[in-house]
């Protein structure tokens, strides 16, 4: 399972500033709370004392005359409903509601307790008044309770817009955040980037200058792989060449030595066909040894040397003037397509030698596996930003199950096959370090093989 570094970065800075909006949002709403019980609190107590001011003697007896305005303190949008009672220190009912609860501790100071009547839960207030009268002292009880539509109310309004700003802070946070993160892991892409577009065979450092500084300790550990590798690469192409080298000495020499054989005059015919396939067998050994000194070129040409201008037309016309004569020996029609601008277009961006090399190997190829009297003909044209070389024959072909492994290095089709192996392989790899590509199809009505190379075009 993978992670996004994004995603798991934003998770731990929003998680922090999710907890914050939440922390915030429940003391937002304490705070509605507290605030909307304090004034429906200070309201109850108001409509108390007015009622309790209002209860006075009548021809000796306690009256309570509760005025308008002391129920008119809690008109509301929300019209809670309000309810009042009144009783003297005997519990003589004076006014209001007579199921209206009274607290078992209340007094001088107003007593604020939850209540409910008739179902309706209640927010209410005691107080208690002293009166008096020719020496006599009695006690009321004032009782003030109404609904909580108004409270609810209250705190809606004080902590929703509260909510919806820190709700709205915390939706701005996530796409700051976020931006931030996309903005700054801009050079992790960009390294990304630059790691995998590169060539199989650019082992040049990675540039450290525009880096952040967490990221240059993972930069110079693959730059120092790449260190380790270019060497190890650069010892074996060594190797390689320097075999190559070492061989084609005494390899020439042997040729020769077999040929000068071969001039004298021998009765045995059984030691002049031994000296024939020696001398067949060093030639094999030469041109492998040729082609791998080609291969190791090919890998080891850096890439500055590759980026020149070359006419591919005149490359086909120096392929088509070393192979001519072979072609002619076989009864081979060698002919080049280069459209009709004769070969106006076709500049491709490469190194010439390796580029004339990679057409010589499928030219021969072609003329050397195609039958006598057969046809092979080299066809180039412009495509967009490429250039398109075709090398096409009507020679027996290739098996489909063997064309995946063509371009295989030592890889023959037969084993009675003519050749080293290296020919295809040579060219994919001299293509590829091109910026290119090498392909291999059926040729025309299903007769003999076109293999194709695109190569960038010169800007």
């Amino acid at each position: 399972m993978t992670h996004s570094l994004r995603g798991r970065l934003l998770w731990w800075l929003l998680l922090p500033l999710t907890v914050f909006v939440l922390i915030a949002g429940a003391m937002s709403y304490d705070t509605a709370r507290r605030t909307a019980d304090l004034v429906q609190d200070s309201a109850l107590v108001a409509s108390a004392r007015t009622i309790g001011e209002d209860v006075d003697w009548l021809n000796g007896s306690l009256v309570a005359d509760v005025p308008p305005a002391a129920l008119e303190i809690f008109d509301s949008p929300s019209h809670d409903s309000v309810f009042y009672k009144v009783i003297d220190d005997r519990g003589r009912l004076l006014a209001g509601a007579p199921d209206l609860e009274v607290p078992a501790q209340h007094g001088a100071d107003p007593a604020m307790f939850e209540t409910d009547l008739d179902g309706l839960p209640l927010r209410a207030v005691a107080y208690d008044r002293a009166l008096y009268n020719e020496g006599r002292t009695e006690t009321v009880t004032v009782v003030v309770g109404k609904t909580q539509r108004s409270r609810t109310a209250m705190i809606a309004t004080l902590w929703r817009p509260q909510l919806l700003r820190l709700s709205l802070m915390l939706v701005l946070a996530v796409v700051l955040v976020y931006l931030g993160l996309t903005f700054e892991l801009r050079p992790l892409m960009k390294l990304k980037d630059d790691v995998a577009d590169r060539g199989p065979m650019e082992l040049e450092p990675i540039r450290t200058e525009r880096l952040q500084t967490e990221l240059r300790p993972i930069v110079d550990a693959i730059n120092q792989c790449i260190a380790r590798l270019n060497l190890h690469v650069a010892t074996q192409r060594r190797f390689i060449a320097d075999a190559a080298h070492q061989l084609r000495t005494p390899i020439a020499v042997l040729d020769t030595q077999i040929q000068y054989a071969l001039q004298q005059d021998r009765a045995d015919p059984e030691l002049n066909a031994m000296l024939e396939s020696m001398q067949r067998g060093s030639r094999k050994m030469a041109d492998v040894t040729d082609k791998l000194l080609l291969l190791a070129h090919a890998e080891a040409t850096p890439s500055t040397l590759l980026n020149g201008r070359v006419d591919l037309a005149a490359v086909v016309s120096s392929v088509f003037e070393e192979t001519i004569v072979l072609a002619q020996q076989r009864d081979i029609d060698l002919g080049a397509d280069l459209g009709a601008d004769l070969g106006e277009g076709l500049d491709v961006v490469g190194n010439d030698s390796l580029l004339t090399a990679l057409l010589m190997n499928l030219v021969d190829n072609a003329v050397r596996y195609t039958q006598p009297g057969g046809c092979v003909t080299v066809a180039a044209r412009r495509d967009g930003d490429a250039v398109v070389l075709d090398v096409i024959d009507n020679g027996p072909g290739i098996p489909a199950e063997a064309r995946p492994h063509v371009f295989k290095r030592f890889y023959r089709v037969s084993a009675d096959t003519e050749g080293s192996g290296l020919g295809l392989a040579i060219v994919r790899e001299i293509a590829q370090a091109h910026g290119g590509s090498a392909s291999l199809a059926p040729g025309p009505g299903n007769r003999g093989i076109v293999v194709t190379v695109r190569l960038p075009a010169y800007r």
